[in-house]
């Protein structure tokens, strides 16, 4: 782990000055610190120095992975907006667009809240994951501000140090490695461990030293050997001894190995020119050194989905002695290393850029994937799983027959790589071939599979029962997406049917009624996109057909035609009408209102007024035939209302449901499961009194410990 020095303003010119040659850029650098030094005076660190220190070293840390003037000048200012109260518009007025928006993006993700007891939690997730997903640069200076802030945790009381610790484990680390940043990720994982597990880490950390000189001689000698060997092939090259982390070592110790067991420890990295020669040195090296079998692994061919690139081999070495060597040329080190932030459009390594693109779009299809996840119709939860499950965990990665890679998440099966490749080739999926075996559709792929897909252009398409073995959230997303399409084709014909026999009725010719300036008006008022989308929102019960026909017939009822003539001079009903005393009135099926909820009235044609709750979707589809309505103060009876509840598989769940409600004196009308999964949702339809009843009713549901979430519905 680097040593916490504290840097000055040269120091960190003069690093940004290896790679940046514009002096201009160099000068704006020293401009944007001062303003920052400026912004930041009389504000201190826990740690006892200025604070100006912190976003110092950030830049510093940035200059290390090779950013750019821009970015290493929002590092500098990435905490004015939060802490110093700077508006974003006089960045941008001084400094530009570029840094004032990342800025920006740092202060988002530097307000949410990552703490585990946040009920947030899975929101919050959300927006960090896809909000950095907007600009890589603001991923880098966020990871580059979490490492100083790590190597400065030691000033935070124990509680705080752990779950800062935690987080960057669980969240950063992993993000800092797809990104294929080294350097950044190994000394965050240390750093975390050394918070999280200090007996542990100082225990490793004592060995290492304990064999230390022992491990250097025996490096120093085979250093010296391979060295000699390669000079005795004329190949050029740069050989050094590589060092294991204690996080990676821990990890070793977790599944079981013991130190002296770890024969990576001993580790030497050969770098070269050209990728020819990484071969060659392959070659030469097995020639002397016995290589250990099924140790050998070629991610030069083969790149890891961050762009990583290297040989790999162990072997016997000197004095029989299991060395690990990474062979690879400068270019690769570069990027393994610094991962995308080694050819991030940066002005003086334009030859890295061009090289690297291939590898900077690998390294991004983590952002990529992100999105996509976040565009699909899901929970907020069904997401955050997603992510943690899908993109920053272990990943599988299997080929086409024509070698086309494709990442998947663990134990993903033929029909999620067939979505991967293409939903219509998903939705056409008959059969799998593996490794030239014909295999099941729920088989489970292993890495380095090579999967053909059988589709037959007539199938149907997908199966529903696919969706019990798929691994792919997106993949169970596009699967249920296609039985959603054909139920909306359901609705739209039962819409029409609908509107047609409500016309008939009331004795209106079906083509009249449908003419071209009739469409235009009803579109406006529904906000429909033509006559299938308004045949669906009839159909799924959004609109009635009576209310479209009402938008075309200009009569618009009256209190007074809608009025009971019958009536009690005194009313007595739940509802009370101001300024009138003897109205047919109806609770909207649509919000199903209860009393404590705020309402209003809608004088509707030939069914009185409407109740709706005032924050009803259904409400901006209405026009101005409000009235004001209030709950009667001496209602004593029941009202029916919907709750959903979503809960983990769970038999007695129905049961336990139902006794709850029945203890709490709410009658169930009626339970049904409408969706079975990871989460299992009820549709509860209930008598209550009002609604404290009912909040009473949803806390109590929340005391089982797998049931998730109830909410209210609002159809």
């Amino acid at each position: 782990m680097t040593k916490n020095k504290q840097y000055t303003i040269d120091d960190l010119v003069y690093k940004a000055g290896k790679y940046i040659s514009d002096s201009d850029e160099l000068k704006k650098i020293r401009t944007v610190y001062k303003y920052a030094e400026e912004k930041h005076e009389g504000q201190f660190r826990l740690s006892g120095g200025p604070y100006i220190y912190h976003p110092l070293s950030t830049a510093v840390i940035l200059t290390s992975v090779y950013a750019d003037c821009d970015t290493i000048c929002a590092g500098l200012l990435h905490d004015v907006v939060e802490d110093c109260d700077v508006p974003l518009e006089e960045l941008e007025e001084n400094f530009g667009s570029s840094i004032a928006n990342l800025v920006n993006g740092v202060t988002k993700i530097s307000k949410i809240n990552f703490k585990a007891d946040n009920d947030a939690l899975v929101e919050y997730y959300k927006k960090i994951i896809v909000g950095m997903s907007e600009d890589v640069r603001v991923i880098i200076i966020k990871l580059a501000d979490r490492l100083h802030n790590m190597r400065t945790l030691w000033a935070l009381p124990e509680e705080k140090q752990k779950s800062i610790a935690k987080e960057t484990l669980e969240i950063l680390a992993p993000i800092a490695h797809h990104l294929g940043i080294h350097k950044i990720k190994s000394e965050l994982e240390d750093l975390s461990l050394r918070y999280l597990k200090p007996d542990v880490f100082y225990d490793i950390a004592q060995k290492l030293n304990n064999t230390k000189l022992e491990r250097d001689q025996v490096v120093n000698d085979m250093l010296t050997s391979v060295s000699n060997l390669l000079k005795e092939h004329n190949i050029k090259h740069e050989i050094k001894g590589r060092s294991k982390s204690i996080y990676s070592i821990y990890r070793k110790l977790e599944k079981g190995r013991k130190f002296s067991d770890i024969y990576d420890l001993l580790a030497l990295r050969i770098l070269v020119d050209t990728e020819q020669e990484c071969y060659s040195i392959i070659g030469i090296i097995h020639s002397k050194y016995k290589p250990i079998p099924k140790r050998f692994k070629d991610f030069i061919a083969m790149p890891k989905a961050n762009g990583y690139q290297s040989l790999h081999t162990t072997v016997f070495g000197y004095d029989g002695y299991l060395f690990e060597i990474q062979i690879r040329t400068y270019a690769m080190d570069e990027v393994a290393e610094n991962g995308v932030a080694a050819h991030w459009a940066y002005k003086e390594h334009k030859d890295l850029k061009n090289r690297g693109t291939n590898s900077t779009e690998a390294k991004l299809q983590f952002f990529r994937s992100i999105i996509e996840l976040n565009e699909d119709k899901m929970s907020s939860e069904e997401f955050v799983n997603s992510v943690k499950n899908e993109v920053l965990n272990n990943n599988i990665y299997v080929f086409t027959p024509k070698g086309d890679i494709f990442e998947l998440p663990l134990g993903a099966t033929p029909v999620d790589f067939a979505y991967r490749i293409h939903t219509r080739v998903g939705e056409t999926t008959t059969g799998a071939i593996v490794n030239n075996s014909i295999v099941p559709l729920d088989y489970e792929l292993k890495n380095n599979d090579i999967v053909k897909i059988i589709t037959n252009k007539n199938s149907i398409g997908p199966s529903k029962e696919w969706l019990n073995f798929v691994k792919s959230t997106q993949t169970r997303n596009k699967i249920k997406a296609f039985f959603t399409r054909n139920q909306r084709e359901d609705y739209t014909e039962h819409g029409k049917d609908l509107l047609e026999k409500e016309l008939r009725k009331q004795k209106y010719s079906f083509n009249e009624f449908l003419s071209d300036d009739n469409l235009k008006l009803i579109y406006e008022e529904t906000k429909t996109n033509g006559l299938n989308d308004l045949y669906l929102n009839i159909g799924n019960g959004k609109f009635s057909p009576s209310f479209i026909i009402n938008i075309i017939d200009k009569k618009d009822p009256t209190l007074e035609e809608i009025k009971f003539k019958n009536l009690p001079k005194h009313i007595d009903g739940d509802i009370i009408v101001e300024g009138i005393d003897k109205i047919k009135v109806n609770l909207a099926n649509c919000c199903h209102p209860i009393p404590g909820d705020e309402i209003i009235g809608y004088i509707s044609k030939g069914n009185g007024i409407s109740v709706h709750r005032n924050n009803c979707h259904n409400l901006s589809y209405l026009d101005n035939r409000m009235v004001t309505v209030s709950w009667n103060p001496e209602n004593s009876g029941n009202f029916l209302t919907t709750v959903f509840v979503y809960a983990k598989p769970n038999g007695n769940a129905m049961l336990d449901i139902m006794q709850k409600a029945n203890n709490l004196n709410a009658g169930v009308e009626g339970i049904r499961t409408v969706s079975k999964g990871d989460t299992v949702t009820y549709e509860l339809d209930l008598w209550v009194r009002n609604v404290e009843h009912l909040d009473n009713l949803i806390r109590e549901l929340k005391n089982f410990d797998y049931i998730e979430n109830v909410v209210r519905a609002m159809k």
